[in-house]
């Protein structure tokens, strides 16, 4: 699946999961988008002399059902062809860096070549601290570089971040869902070209430079030469030689010796030979220490973009997927991991879990109950044991009692250890039964629910993971139908 379809696939996710109450879409449009996707994706299947695929009826359907929202709400149609910002910035970017360089000329002497030219150096210093740091970063890889930031990351994956006017609330909600749940699944693919563009960019504003000496030479005569208030003949040699000696001796170019330094020194000047000289050595020590390196970036990073958006890393094997697989025979059921926390499962909710796994993952859904971990004990130690990336779960998801007050030190220390443990991220799911059954059918019962749902809700935010209430008494108070409903927390 490569990234526009993922996109779509994507957007068309957000706006049914925000669309409880059906009002974007009926359960008519979402049955005739799947039958026709399907019926679609068998025929191609069958020009190929292929099975179907479930990126195919993905594809086929999302297809169907934004072409539906599109007719129906109009002002939709932009958001649906909206892009990012990438291809203006890649393409803006490196011309600017190139005009810059190109100008760097203007804030240096015209006439002379100042072998201690600052602004040259400073190119190559900066350069070199670049591939210094990244080379750091390299052995260091769990370590974010805490840039880009988040913010910058959001506005180049989905572009704008205004939604059109006149949409409906529900249309608006889903499409808010899909901009953050976009620019996180996005993420690695908006910084591989990111840094793509940054690193081409760098290469630009050295050539940029480089060319502007050249061309400046034919127009007017360098005087070659340096001058210093604190540093010696002996000592420009000496950092001249180290500078230019990949040059020299990759490319040839004729060195110099101490004598030619100390006599070099403004407001002595040279001949023509000799200031063409000095702009040879810059310019090959620049190309060899600043273009290439960039370049050679520029384009590992291009490969990487362009392998994440040929083949885009989304998870199918979520319920919302695996349920719409389902219906064209390509899926195969599905694994939820329940990990209780100080919560004591008996056999009445041990049933509903199961019947909650078989409206995740169909009839084919397997539910897998874990110990409960006790209050205060630490996730470290309770979970050593179990594979939190296990290949053959699709979902884990942490258990807590509504009864229960949210504390940071226990429950937000075991979802901070989970989140941060499991690739393919958490769901929470908060319990209501024992807590309707000890409130009963008091007056305020309904408004005191709403209070400590709200709670749960919030420290789940604060802890980077959405709650989704169940009934495990009577699952079917909150249905959790293709997955809709069922929030899970960003990959690890």
């Amino acid at each position: 699946m490569n990234e526009q379809i993922a996109r779509e696939v994507v957007l068309v996710r957000a706006i049914e999961t925000a669309d409880q109450k059906k009002e974007v879409l009926s359960e008519d449009d979402r049955m005739y988008a799947s039958r026709s996707a399907r019926e679609l994706a068998q025929w191609q299947a069958s020009g190929k002399q292929a099975e179907v695929t479930g990126d195919d009826f993905l594809q086929q359907r999302s297809e169907l059902i934004l072409k539906r929202i599109t007719e129906r709400t109009p002002a939709f149609a932009a958001f649906a062809k909206r892009r990012n910002g990438m291809k203006t910035l890649a393409l803006t970017l490196p011309l600017l860096a190139l005009l810059l360089g190109a100008g760097l000329d203007r804030i240096t002497d015209p006439h002379r070549v100042d072998l201690l030219s600052a602004p040259l150096l400073l190119i190559i210093a900066w350069n070199v601290l670049v591939y210094l740091g990244l080379l750091i970063w390299l052995c260091i890889p769990s370590r974010s570089l805490g840039w880009p930031k988040a913010g910058l990351v959001r506005h180049l994956s989905v572009g704008r971040l205004a939604l059109p006017r006149k949409l409906p609330h529900t249309l608006s909600s889903g499409l808010l869902s899909f901009m953050g749940e976009w620019a996180h699944l996005s993420a690695k693919l908006t910084a591989a070209r990111l840094s793509r563009t940054i690193h081409l960019s760098g290469a630009m504003f050295a050539i940029g430079a480089v060319a502007s000496l050249y061309a400046r030479g034919f127009l007017s005569q360098y005087a070659a030469g340096w001058e210093s208030t604190f540093l010696n003949a002996g000592q420009v040699h000496s950092l001249l030689s180290t500078l230019f000696a990949p040059a020299i001796a990759l490319f040839h170019l004729q060195g110099f010796s101490l004598a030619e330094i100390e006599a070099l020194r403004f407001p002595q000047t040279t001949t023509v030979e000799g200031g063409a000289r000095w702009v040879h050595l810059y310019a090959a020590t620049i190309f060899l220490l600043v273009v290439v390196p960039r370049l050679i970036l520029a384009l590992v990073n291009n490969w990487r973009a362009a392998r994440l958006a040929r083949n885009f890393p989304l998870d199918l094997d979520q319920p919302y997927f695996r349920k719409l697989n389902e219906s064209i025979g390509v899926a195969t059921g599905g694994m939820l991991r329940v990990l209780p926390y100080s919560f004591t499962v008996d056999e009445a909710r041990h049933k509903g879990l199961g019947q909650i796994s078989l409206m995740l993952f169909g009839e084919q859904g397997r539910m897998m109950l874990r110990p409960s971990t006790s209050y205060g004990e630490e996730p470290q130690d309770v979970l050593r044991d179990t594979d939190l990336n296990d290949p053959q779960v699709n979902i884990t998801a942490v258990l807590f009692n509504l009864t229960a007050t949210p504390e940071k030190e226990n429950h937000g220390a075991f979802l901070d250890y989970l989140a941060q443990s499991s690739a393919r991220g958490i769901a929470v799911l908060i319990d209501e039964s024992s807590y309707l059954e000890r409130a009963g059918e008091q007056v305020d019962n309904g408004a005191r629910l709403a209070e400590r749902v709200a709670l749960w809700q919030q420290f789940c935010q604060f802890h980077k993971t959405t709650a989704t209430v169940v009934n495990l008494l009577n699952p079917a108070l909150h249905p959790l139908d293709a997955g809709v409903g069922l929030k899970v927390s960003a990959a690890a």
